[in-house]
Parts: structure tokens; C-alpha cells; sequence
């Protein structure tokens, strides 16, 4: 088991995250965490869980709460983990493998020093981070004390990660990251420092006086002072013209970027998901998280720029404020992180790794994520190639091929780029790209589990569901900000709930509430209950539609696969191969079958071996579906299994 604080406190087995009640324990909990290890005083404990209104019998009032804590612990096998009582205190003892925090201070240690693998250590360590702390945790001590103190170790991390990039020349890149930590922590002066070089970097002169101007302005209303020296030294420079522009590569050479159109709908989500677009009140640029994977890029040079050996390779879309997922990460970004071969070699082949999962989860986010993570390793760049068509049908392979070579850089060596190959329908479509991509890396996304490639090629194999109760309480209050969030705590959990805890439908509901400041979150809740999944779309933007994104997986399946997956969902709970047998009146031997098959193409999620599960979201779709005038089959045929693809495996 794991204890989760840097965000609400939680325990998790890796799977399965419970959120801690806002109680007493929990707060006593928190206030051991906080300092793992560490012999924490009685009367600090105290004053943590009761603050100044402390009962009359506080010795054994806390030995009460100690004794709370530890039947919690063994509820959920934390025995190992125990309160230990010490003279005059308590110790809780932990490490990087058991609380977030420590494997938080492990990753930036090992940055330290570890040159080219400094950057992704460093943002798989701020990946950790799933929202405002301690939020239910009701202890004024610890937010007072404990929580600024925290967050100062983020804030640290996270200007050293922007450094880097500045001093790498990715100021465009690194924009996004400085813009909403400027938001968050608006008297910040070494954020906003850095943002204001970013910008005059990329030939933003006006907007990075404007930056000095607000936080001049923040700083004179909030505590009646003037910026530092270093700050006002800075603002000078760029009047001036003085401040060096830096090894900018925005201003070093033509730009590659690869041309994103926009996506088809029948792809909807699968980008669009996985973290939230839009952070303290703001929506997400029109890129790949927010609405929609990219369709089929053309790679061009922008403004006809030619390309050349010593120009940047092409740059992927960037993930804003990607969210969760921290252990997907870091294995990603870990497998990758071997791809760039320094003495040269050609002879080998390129790192391999296939993510999968279904509809809506966020397969493409969480490789671009990582692909920026590990951009240093790739100096040719990033290629982002999809091999399905608007229709969800394989892209022709020669038609793919061509898109790949005229996007790759030309003159740039061997094993020095990646390559996301997007949305892959069958494992010949990797085989046949391959070879041909010199490549260092390839991410395949897939909503299918592609056994066949594992089996030949021996990729690292990621298997995305959907994110976790606490994940999800998260990225909605990273969207809609935590006041919104915490005023309305049930009718929150409600609305994560409704949405399967899909990241699609979570963005979708985020944007709805954003666009509705003033509406409460249960009467959305209500709302969205009489009419579900229907009203989990955007009428603005129709590739935003969780019933579509559902209808397009639909569409890909084999007639008689799609039907069992909308029979299916009359079952609920737990289910198992004799109860499909039942429902389907089949064998038993093609209920397993049609069980393995749904589960390839992510519309099953495995509890354990032999009892599958389907999302409830899902679910709500497939009745809704059947409900439909002739939606419904009706019969299964045994024979399903023979009218599968044959690469479906």
C-alpha cells in the first residue's frame, strides 16, 4: 500500500485509490506524513488534529484518534506501516516506495547531476502532483505551516525544470508551463522573471513588459512593496534591448512543426482525454489534450521554410497541464529514455512501446506527454503520424508511408527521432513503418491490445483505464478551480462518477461548467442524470461527444462483436464467461471469445483473471444505444469468432 499527499490524502495498492473522509484521523494522518520518519511531538499532534480548541482530556483523546488510525490501517493491510508510539511523540515510518512525497524527493535528488536525464526525471517527479494539497484534510495548522512549505518544493522543482528549457532555447515550449504557474503564484518573482526572458526570447517584447507590469501592480496592492532588484534589473534589459537573447532555437533557425488538422469524429477523445486542458479558470488551446486527436499531419515546413541538417526536427503538439497518471509516466518516459544513441549506432532497433486502452481515455496525451518529457534524448524531433482514416479503417499503407518519409528530417542520423504512430488498427500497420522510420523510439497508440506485435517485437506494454476516484477529483478541480469544487463536494464526486471517470467526459463536463460560472454543480448533476450519456457532448464542437467517440468504437467492431457488447451491459457488476453464456444463450467456449475480444478493444477492463467489468459509462452508453429503434439485435450467433478480423488478437 502507498499514501498519497501531495494532493488529497489518500491510500492507494496501485490500483484501487480510496480518499480519506475529512476527519480526525485523517488530519492526524496527514501531520505524521508530513514529516515521515520523523518523531512528531504529542502536542504538535494536538494542536494539528483539535488546533486551539483542544479538549479537556487531550492525552487521551489522541491516544483515541492513534487507536482510529491504526484499525484504518489494518482495514486496509497497513500493519507494516503502523503508528509507532515513541517518547514524548509519534513516528509513522515511510519511504520512496510508500509515500509519494519521498519518491517525490528521490526523483529530484537523482536529477541532480544526471545530466541529459535531468529534465524527465524532473517532470516524472512533478507528474506526482495531482492537485492542491491536503483538501481534505481540515487542520488550519497544516495548511498554515505545512502545506506553503510543500509547495515551495514544487515550485522549486518546477523553475529548475523551466530553466532548463530556457537554457536549452525551448521557450515557446516552455510558455505554457510559465503562464499557468504565474497564475497559480501570482507574486512569484522568479516565475515571472522567467516568463518575461521566454517571451522577449521569442520576439514578445511588449507582452514581457506587460508581465513586469502585473506582478509590479500585484506586489504594490498585496503587500505595498516594489519587485526586487534582480526583477527590475530585467525589466530594464528589455527595455533596453540588452537582455541577450539566449540559444533560442525559435530564433536560431527555420522551424519544422508538423501541420495539425483538425480531427475526425469518429476519433473524438482518445487525445482529447487523460488530463485536463484548462487550469485555473481557462480553457486549453485547440491542441491535441484539448479538443480531439490530431488527424493525419502532413509535415511541412511553416511559412515554406526549408529544412535543413542543422534546423530543429519537427516539433509534437504540446499537452497542457497534463494531470495524473504519474506511474504510466514514468514508465514511458523511463523506456524512452534510452532511445537517442549517442556513439552513433545504426544497428539497432528503435525502442518499441504500445499504449492501449479504449475510447476516451487518453492513449495519445499520455505519449505526446511523455515524448516532450524525453525530447532532449530526440535532437531531430518528434513525428506524430495516424494510421486510421475519419472512419476508424487503416489508413493504405503506401499513403503512410509516404506521410512518414516526407516528415521525418531529412539528413538527420539514425536513432536520433521519434515516432508516434497513432490510432493503429492492426499490427502489420508498425510492421510495414518499422523499419522504415530510422527511428530511435515509437509510441503506438491502439485501442486494441495488438498480442501479435508484442509477441514478434517485444514492446514495453502500457494498459490505460480509466483514471481513479481520486485522479478525477483532480482534474476537475484543477479545471474548475477548488473553491468551486470544495463548495460542493458531494455533487463533485457525483458528476465523477457519472463520467466513468473517463477523461473525455471529464473535460467535456469541466468545459460545460467553465462556460456556467454562476450554475451549482448538483443542478448540473441533474441535468446531465436525465439524459446520459447523450448530454456529455459539446455543441460547439462536435468531435467533444462522448457518444460519439463510443458510436466510432462501435463502428469498428464486427456486427456480431458490437451486438454482444450491447447485450453485455444488462449485466451488471462483475462479469464472467458462464454468465455471457446465459445472457448471449452461446457456448461457453464463444462467450470467452467475445469476453477476450471486447477486452482487446478496451470496452473491458479486467478486475481479475476470469472476471471482467464494464465501464459505467460505458455501460450507460450500450443501454442507451440498444434502446434505440433497432438498436438491439436479435440473437448472437455462435458463429461470432469467425467473423472477426484475423488481426484482431
Amino acid at each position: 500500500m502507498r499514501f498519497q499527499l501531495l494532493g488529497p490524502l489518500s491510500i492507494t495498492d496501485g490500483r484501487d485509490v480510496v480518499v480519506l473522509p475529512p476527519a480526525k484521523p485523517t488530519s492526524l494522518l496527514a501531520a505524521l506524513l508530513v514529516r515521515p520518519g520523523e518523531v512528531v511531538p504529542t502536542s504538535r499532534l494536538r494542536q494539528a488534529v483539535w488546533g486551539e480548541e483542544q479538549p479537556a482530556t487531550a492525552k487521551a483523546a489522541l491516544q483515541s484518534c492513534v487507536l482510529r488510525l491504526r484499525r484504518l490501517f489494518a482495514k486496509y493491510d497497513i500493519e507494516a506501516q503502523a503508528v509507532v508510539a515513541v517518547a514524548g511523540g509519534y513516528l509513522l515510518p515511510a519511504d520512496g516506495d510508500t509515500l509519494d512525497l519521498l519518491h517525490f524527493r528521490r526523483l529530484t535528488s537523482e536529477a541532480d547531476g544526471a545530466g541529459e536525464s535531468e529534465l524527465p526525471l524532473l517532470r516524472t517527479a512533478l507528474g506526482l502532483w495531482r492537485g492542491p494539497l491536503l483538501t481534505n484534510v481540515p487542520s488550519e495548522l497544516l495548511h498554515r505551516d505545512e502545506v506553503p512549505r510543500l509547495v515551495e518544493e514544487r515550485l522549486r522543482v518546477l523553475e529548475r525544470v523551466c530553466e532548463i528549457q530556457l537554457d536549452r532555447g525551448r521557450c515557446r515550449e516552455v510558455l505554457v508551463d510559465l503562464w499557468e504557474a504565474t497564475r497559480a503564484h501570482p507574486q512569484h518573482e522568479g516565475l515571472a522573471a522567467q516568463l518575461m526572458r521566454a517571451l522577449y526570447r521569442v520576439g514578445r517584447q511588449n507582452e514581457a513588459l506587460a508581465e513586469y507590469r502585473r506582478i509590479r501592480a500585484h506586489l504594490r496592492d498585496e503587500l505595498g512593496v516594489d519587485p526586487g532588484a534582480d526583477l527590475q534589473r530585467l525589466e530594464l534589459a528589455i527595455l533596453r534591448g540588452d537582455e541577450p537573447l539566449g540559444p533560442s532555437l525559435e530564433t536560431a533557425a527555420p522551424l519544422v512543426t508538423p501541420h495539425v488538422a483538425p480531427a475526425p469524429a469518429a476519433t473524438t477523445g482518445d487525445a482529447a482525454s487523460g488530463t485536463p486542458g484548462a487550469q485555473h479558470g481557462r480553457t486549453a488551446p485547440a491542441e491535441p489534450h484539448a479538443p480531439g486527436r490530431p488527424a493525419p499531419a502532413e509535415a511541412h515546413p511553416v511559412g515554406g521554410a526549408h529544412r535543413s541538417a542543422h534546423a530543429p526536427g519537427p516539433r509534437l503538439p504540446h499537452v497542457p497541464g497534463f494531470t495524473g497518471r504519474p506511474r504510466e509516466t514514468a514508465d514511458l518516459v523511463s523506456h524512452l529514455s534510452g532511445g537517442h544513441r549517442p556513439d552513433g549506432r545504426t544497428d539497432a532497433a528503435p525502442l518499441l512501446a504500445v499504449v492501449s486502452g479504449g475510447p476516451g481515455i487518453g492513449k495519445t496525451a499520455l505519449a505526446l506527454h511523455a515524448a516532450h518529457l524525453v525530447a532532449d534524448r530526440y535532437p531531430a524531433g518528434g513525428v506524430l503520424v495516424s494510421l486510421s482514416g475519419p472512419d476508424g479503417t487503416p489508413r493504405p499503407a503506401d499513403e503512410a508511408a509516404a506521410e512518414l518519409r516526407s516528415a521525418l528530417p531529412s539528413g538527420a542520423s539514425l536513432g536520433s527521432s521519434l515516432v508516434i504512430l497513432d490510432d493503429v488498427v492492426h499490427p502489420d500497420q508498425v510492421r510495414g513503418l518499422l523499419d522504415l522510420t530510422g527511428a530511435g523510439a515509437v509510441v503506438v497508440t491502439s485501442r486494441m491490445g495488438l498480442a501479435a506485435l508484442v509477441a514478434t517485437h517485444g514492446p514495453a506494454v502500457l494498459q490505460l483505464g480509466a483514471l481513479s476516484p481520486q485522479e478525477s477529483w483532480a482534474l476537475l478541480t484543477t479545471v474548475l478551480g477548488q473553491e468551486r469544487v470544495a463548495a460542493e463536494t458531494s455533487a463533485a464526486r457525483t458528476l465523477t462518477d457519472m463520467c466513468g471517470h473517463v477523461p473525455l467526459a471529464l473535460r467535456i463536463v469541466g468545459a460545460r461548467l467553465l462556460t456556467r460560472p454562476k450554475m451549482p454543480l448538483a443542478d448540473y448533476a441533474a441535468w446531465l442524470r436525465r439524459d446520459l450519456p447523450a448530454r456529455l457532448a459539446l455543441p460547439d464542437d462536435p468531435r467533444m461527444s462522448v457518444p460519439l467517440a463510443l458510436d466510432g468504437a462501435l463502428r469498428r467492431l464486427p456486427a456480431p462483436l458490437a451486438d454482444a457488447h450491447l447485450r453485455l451491459a444488462r449485466l451488471s457488476g462483475q462479469i464472467t464467461a458462464p454468465a455471457v453464456a446465459a445472457a448471449l444463450s452461446v457456448p461457453e467456449t464463444d462467450a470467452e471469445e467475445l469476453l477476450e475480444r471486447l477486452l482487446d478493444h478496451g470496452l473491458l477492463e479486467e478486475d481479475e483473471p476470469g472476471t471482467l467489468r464494464m465501464n459505467e459509462l460505458f455501460r450507460a452508453h450500450a443501454l442507451h444505444r440498444a434502446a434505440r429503434p433497432g438498436g438491439m439485435p436479435q440473437a448472437v450467433v455462435a458463429t461470432a469468432r469467425r467473423a472477426l478480423p484475423s488481426g484482431a488478437t
